[in-house]
């Protein structure tokens, strides 16, 4: 929920609840920004997968091996926060301590270079299209479908 200034606070409350009520999970976005919270983080992933497939570090498949079967699943159930709060043994100062430094200097090390290149892009879909055709892409998202509803009827079980 992304209220303007003048939005009154019952409004976001009773949306918030309304949201929660219909099985959602809403957040409240405290100020506007472009992109909004899930695009932002969801795009920083894709640029970084971008960049390490680009370059030639990994291949498309196990770019997505590496998200399924690692970041996915702890973040199917916790978020990246809980995650680094539970994976140090005194918490997020001390997973900051340990994996900090490192974190940034991959950071500073990011090519500025756009890497949602078109030669890219073609490589990507070229990569793609060989695990699974273009004539099986409505199928793989009508499976999609199927297994992200069930994930959520199993979060609600399970909170």
């Amino acid at each position: 929920v992304a209220p303007s200034e003048q939005t009154h606070a019952a409004v976001v409350e009773r949306t918030l609840v309304l949201m929660q009520e219909v099985g959602q999970a809403p957040i409240l976005v405290k100020r506007e920004v472009q992109g909004f919270i899930l695009n932002r983080l969801q795009g920083a992933l894709l640029n970084e997968a971008l960049r390490l497939f680009r370059d030639g570090y990994v291949s498309a498949e196990d770019l997505d091996k590496t998200v399924k079967h690692g970041l996915g699943l702890r973040w199917s159930f916790m978020g990246p926060f809980e995650t680094i709060d539970l994976n140090a043994p005194a918490g997020v100062v001390d997973y900051a301590g340990r994996y900090g430094p490192l974190y940034r200097d991959v950071d500073t090390q990011r090519s500025a270079a756009n890497p949602w290149e078109p030669e890219t892009l073609e490589r990507l879909a070229q990569e793609r299209r060989e695990i699974l055709s273009e004539a099986q892409l409505a199928e793989r998202q009508a499976w999609r479908d199927r297994r992200l509803m069930a994930l959520m009827a199993h979060q609600r079980q399970h909170a």
